[in-house]
């Protein structure tokens, strides 16, 4: 290449060459002597894209913008975080509690979900989560926010439980319903599968005691939505439950349990 006479001092790196590829940089000022001295190149001065292994050129990632917040803007609501304690483990569910305060009771099949979603629910790990149907053989009882109770009770339908473990959770289930300060009962139904024959006798047992239900549809992201939807209409003309009272869940993705929490709260305060 013919060697220019307008080189700087630095002869290794001319003004106006790239070194990387030996052309005219874009928008790079020519130097030297003559009118085009300190003229800008009439092209854009925007920075030639590097093509990186493969010909492909990738744009430059732009960097955020952090938008300040305005002096004396009002900030947002925290969200409420529960204070939560275990009470016990009760053989009996006749057990008197102190103080007394509006109780809310978690009933379902055995292998359910019932313990993972009561985790969900109280943003704790304090329900025991087991792979094993039926584990749960006693009434656990939970102080919520210091205003009310849950009742976890023992999953029912267990195919292996025997005589004596039927017996005794029907003994459970029944002044667990009769409770004076029983505000209602979250019933969990897992909505991948219709309703059981047991399912259908804890029906019967809720039907009988009057008792204000919610049904937790649980394990809802095992479904896409449209099936999701499907088979919330399904399970409730079955059941012959309100829209307002079928609650779809899924403690993995947390779907549903900000609406359970509300629905629980109304049970509490009477609304339900």
């Amino acid at each position: 290449m013919r060697r220019r006479a307008d080189r700087d001092q630095h002869s290794w790196k001319p003004r106006g060459i790239d070194a990387r590829d030996r052309h005219p940089r874009a928008g790079a000022l020519a130097r030297g002597a003559g009118p085009r001295r300190g003229r800008a190149c009439q092209r854009s001065c925007a920075p030639r894209p590097h093509a990186r292994r493969g010909g492909t050129t990738r744009a430059r990632p732009v960097r955020r913008q952090v938008v300040r917040a305005q002096r004396g803007a009002l900030l947002l609501e925290r969200p409420r975080s529960r204070t939560l304690r275990f009470v016990g483990s009760f053989p009996r569910a006749d057990v008197a509690l102190d103080p007394p305060l509006p109780e809310v009771a978690f009933i379902g099949r055995s292998n359910v979900g019932k313990s993972s979603l009561l985790n969900a629910v109280v943003g704790q790990r304090l329900a025991k989560t087991s792979a094993t149907p039926g584990k749960t053989r006693l009434l656990n009882v939970f102080l919520t926010d210091g205003s009310h109770y849950f009742l976890d009770l023992p999953g029912y339908g267990y195919a292996r439980a025997g005589k004596a473990q039927r017996a005794a959770f029907r003994g459970l289930l029944t002044h667990a319903l009769r409770r004076e300060h029983l505000a209602g009962v979250v019933w969990l139904l897992d909505i991948r599968h219709p309703p059981s024959v047991d399912d259908r006798a804890m029906q019967d047992v809720l039907v009988e005691g009057e008792t204000h239900v919610l049904a937790a549809l649980t394990k809802g992201d095992k479904l896409s939505t449209a099936q999701r939807r499907a088979r919330e209409r399904e399970l409730r003309e079955e059941l012959g439950l309100p829209e307002d009272q079928v609650i779809v869940t899924s403690a993995k993705t947390g779907d549903g349990i900000a609406e359970l929490k509300e629905a629980i709260d109304g049970l509490v305060s009477g609304v339900a």
